[in-house]
């Protein structure tokens, strides 16, 4: 991104962004609520064009390309995504289905490769028993690891998680953040982009950070030189102290 902005109106979503994710990097997203993370998100899914400034993705400028070639090479696990999914669709299918970026199955054909693939990525996220069960019948955990699944199903270049770990309790936020730490220190695993509201929800292995107040950058770099307390307390309007218990941090209010 290159001075990119997103106006709705008078309303400015994101300011004069400059940004840039590299192939291996694992990247953490963090700021409260109206910062403009989700925007970002969108732009950088290729669901949202910008208002005014530069925005590539995998080498293709949006706006001059098709966007709907390039959605493929994005995985993307949101909230909005899993409040589309019909309660009756079977998990095998759900992440199966990804492959003709299509919700529902219908009369599409799939080969053993392609399920065998959606068992594969189902057990790397401890879930493979659930393969044959309905969607509307998962925990909010579960259905958080059924959409990771489905967002790497088709290999993407580009993973994009919103707020993975919203609404979990402690043991399904850890578990989570276990998983995604896997993942993030896999070599293979794509280019990762974070968003959330909790630094507690960092996996270890993650190498940059993004803070935003206000649709503007507060910060940005390597994660130990990013999350400081000064940086934190200015995103969050608030004085706070940052804690670190090896490869995780911890946040809270300072006391007077």
């Amino acid at each position: 991104m290159q001075g990119v902005s997103v106006r709705r109106g008078r309303t400015t979503l994101v300011g004069d962004v400059d940004w840039g994710v590299e192939l291996d990097e694992r990247w953490v997203v963090l700021g409260p609520n109206g910062a403009g993370k989700t925007t970002l998100l969108r732009l950088a899914g290729a669901e949202l064009h910008p208002t005014k400034g530069r925005l590539s993705l995998l080498g293709e400028r949006i706006g001059r390309t098709d966007v709907f070639e390039l959605r493929p090479r994005i995985g993307l696990c949101s909230a909005a995504l899993a409040n589309r999914v019909p309660n009756e669709e079977k998990v095998v299918d759900l992440v199966v289905s990804a492959g003709y970026a299509v919700l529902g199955r219908w009369r599409e054909d799939y080969d053993k490769l392609d399920t065998g693939r959606a068992g594969e990525l189902l057990g790397a996220l401890g879930i493979e028993h659930l393969a044959e069960r309905a969607f509307g019948t998962l925990s909010e955990g579960e259905r958080k690891r059924t959409l990771i699944a489905r967002a790497l199903m088709t290999d993407p270049e580009l993973l994009l998680l919103d707020e993975p770990a919203a609404g979990l309790d402690l043991g399904g936020r850890e578990d989570l953040v276990a998983r995604l730490s896997e993942l993030a220190l896999d070599p293979d695993a794509p280019a990762i982009v974070l968003v959330t509201h909790h630094v507690e929800e960092i996996p270890p292995g993650f190498t940059h950070a993004l803070l935003l107040r206000g649709g503007g950058v507060v910060a940005q770099g390597l994660l130990d030189d990013v999350l400081t307390e000064e940086n934190l307390s200015k995103t969050f309007d608030q004085p706070l102290e940052l804690q670190r218990a090896g490869d995780r941090y911890f946040a809270r209010r300072k006391q007077a």
